[in-house]
């Protein structure tokens, strides 16, 4: 995977690479699709929701540019799969996911794959973990209208937030920066999540 759907499609950062070489995908997929864990393709895991391909997953490592010290927030936790390749590349990671039974089981696979520090909430991942803020980091793991005011808010001076904007059908992953009291915004690949739901998302 990190050879054939990673490295080969340009993504060079090897803390990346060696974080997603070692957190055991298969862990985070329903059992009766782990055959297909390491395919590059999203996959279903119940409740409308899915896991993200490995390739945007390290897409959106890469546009953080984690350097090992940080306060990472992921919005969206789903299985948990990105919230443990983000565990791998920082000090802290706070996790939030909207569905209750997938908030749980993510915390159980998290634990399994080595990583039972990681903070697992449930609630509007739109509105964040105040209690847990200033982030240097928030990643974003469903497709917002716009940029969340609230995860904006979060961050913390000089942090770096990814999320995916756009429709429900069609987005792109934009970086905003936090850069001397101003946001600096950066579009980059395109890409497809199912939609972030809550105030400042789309509508059920």
């Amino acid at each position: 995977m990190v050879e054939r759907q990673l490295r080969r499609r340009g993504i060079s950062d090897e803390r990346v690479l060696a974080a997603m070489g070692r957190v055991p995908r298969e862990l985070f997929v329903p059992r009766e699709l782990r055959g297909a864990a390491y395919e590059d393709s999203a996959l279903p895991i119940g409740h409308d929701q899915t896991i993200s391909q490995p390739y945007i997953v390290a897409a959106t490592c890469v546009l953080l540019g984690l350097a090992g010290e940080e306060r990472v927030l992921d919005v969206g936790t789903g299985t948990g799969y990105a919230a443990c390749v983000l565990a791998e590349l920082a000090v802290e990671v706070v996790t939030i996911e909207r569905v209750p039974a997938l908030a749980a089981a993510a915390a159980a696979a998290l634990a399994e794959a080595g990583h039972p520090e990681v903070d697992v909430r449930v609630g509007d991942g739109s509105l964040g973990v105040p209690d847990r803020a200033p982030y240097d980091a928030v990643a974003v793991a469903a497709a917002a209208p716009s940029i969340p005011p609230a995860l904006v808010a979060q961050l913390a001076p000089g942090g770096r937030l990814v999320v995916p904007r756009g429709t429900r059908h069609a987005q792109r992953l934009v970086l905003v920066v936090r850069r001397d009291g101003r946001l600096v915004e950066r579009a980059s690949i395109p890409c497809r999540f199912v939609p972030l739901l809550g105030a400042a998302g789309f509508e059920e």
